[in-house]
């Protein structure tokens, strides 16, 4: 029945490990530029910025409307009195008095009310083409466009800031699982000299105290390697969720011992052009100066040419005609505050350039600082290499002092302790080189 029971447990334990998904750096990568929720809103700004490029070219076509209007008045909207008497010229009227009967006479000598549009109805449409706006919608146009640029910059933007900090994820987790093999390797360490100190207490070789700094090294790398733990299970539900992986049954695979290939460094001054953050830079310009000349079209005199139908029917019948115009508008009065508004815009084009220039010098110094920052890591991780190299050297010896005789279990526990150290700054060193790599290509415009 034990034997059942234990088949059955190593079944489950086979099913969950071949469940478990492993993954390399370029697979977390891709599945955060593809899940992560400010790569798809950048995503969703470029649409709007499209739709708002594609809203501005509209302005170039002619405007049509159309109006249509029914009404029903208590009374006639015009209405006059007409006094015949004070029309008709008395030549005429001498020669009506003798020609009309009495009756009509007397009917031209009272006035006579009129009453028009008590009702009707108005339709008419209209199309208006601007043919000269101060450069308005062209400059519009052209604002537009550069907005749609901007918006796919700051796409690759968080593209940059999602690859990086998904490799910093990744390396993270990467070393913190490197830390859980060195403390592996130091329990069985501390397992061999335990079962070695233990027969020789038991022997009367040696005293107990050496058996219990050991049994407190062990409790001690016990809650190492509890806090470990901790920290992977964290670092996975942060990089499920920043990733948009389904869940943290997952391992991750990266070859520790290949050799890391440095980049080239690059000529920081042409090196300026190609990043993302000069060419946001170049896009603020821009934007600016269109601005400027909007503000100037604001103040120039617009023309427009139209054309239009119309029915009515005011008059009790009904009336259709058609009609072309022009028109021409002049700001006046607009060039008082205009002229403000101009200064203001250039103003702000200047300190456009003046952003320009300083940041493109602090861009080349990140350049720089990052590159530094590349030989620094490199210089550290040849250190950590050089110090596992010693640290196993000096933990062979301790072993076989001790077994001698010829050191104390302190002695030869702390060149373990050394020994892990070591191997946790190796992995430290590595993970940080790994990550001042992709700063650097980041910092040139290479990533």
């Amino acid at each position: 029945m034990k034997r059942l029971f234990s088949i059955a447990i190593c079944a489950v334990c086979i099913g969950t490990l071949s469940a478990q998904k492993s993954y390399s750096l370029e697979q977390i990568i891709d599945s955060a530029l593809h899940n992560n929720i400010a790569v798809r809103n950048a995503r969703q700004s470029i649409v709007v910025a499209q739709q708002q490029r594609k809203e501005a070219f509209t302005k170039y076509f002619p405007n049509v409307s159309a109006t249509g209007l029914w009404f029903n008045a208590n009374k006639g909207m015009a209405q006059t009195s007409l006094n015949p008497a004070e029309i008709i010229p008395p030549s005429i009227a001498t020669s009506l008095a003798s020609s009309l009967p009495p009756e009509a006479l007397v009917g031209l000598s009272n006035p006579i009310t009129l009453s028009m549009m008590k009702n009707g109805t108005i339709a008419g449409v209209m199309a208006m083409q601007p043919v000269f706006a101060g450069g308005q919608i062209f400059n519009g146009n052209r604002l537009a466009k550069v907005g749609e640029d901007v918006s796919q910059l700051q796409l690759q933007l968080s593209e940059k800031e999602v690859e990086k900090t998904s490799e910093q994820y990744f390396w993270q987790i990467v070393t913190l699982q490197e830390k859980m093999k060195t403390i592996e390797k130091v329990e069985a360490l501390l397992a061999g000299i335990h079962k070695d100190v233990d027969v020789a207490v038991r022997a009367g070789v040696v005293l107990r105290n050496d058996l219990l700094q050991v049994e407190l090294r062990q409790n001690d790398v016990e809650s190492q390697k509890l806090k470990l733990h901790n920290g992977i299970s964290i670092l996975k539900l942060m990089m499920a969720q920043y990733c948009g992986l389904r869940d943290t049954s997952f391992s991750l695979v990266a070859n520790i011992n290949s050799s890391i290939e440095l980049p080239t460094k690059q000529d920081h001054a042409n090196a300026l052009f190609a990043t993302t953050e000069y060419q946001l830079l170049d896009k603020q310009v821009e934007a600016s100066r269109l601005q400027k000349n909007l503000a100037v079209g604001q103040n120039l005199p617009s023309v427009a040419v139209g054309a239009g139908y119309n029915y009515h029917n005011l008059l009790n019948n009904n009336h259709h005609f058609g009609l072309v115009f022009a028109t021409v508008s002049i700001p006046i009065t607009n060039w008082w505050g205009g002229s403000y508004a101009i200064k203001r815009k250039t103003i702000e084009h200047q300190k456009a350039i003046d952003e320009q220039n300083d940041k493109a010098k602090l861009l080349q110094i990140r350049m720089q600082n990052a590159w530094n920052s590349v030989m620094e890591a490199r210089q550290l991780l040849s250190i950590a290499q050089r110090s596992i190299e010693q640290a196993e050297e000096n933990l062979r010896l301790h072993q076989n002092f001790y077994q001698a005789g010829t050191c104390k279990m302190s002695d030869l526990l702390e060149a373990q302790l050394l020994y892990q150290q070591s191997c946790d700054k190796h992995i430290d060193a590595y993970a940080e080189l790994q990550n001042k790599i992709l700063e650097y290509k980041q910092s040139v415009g290479q990533r």
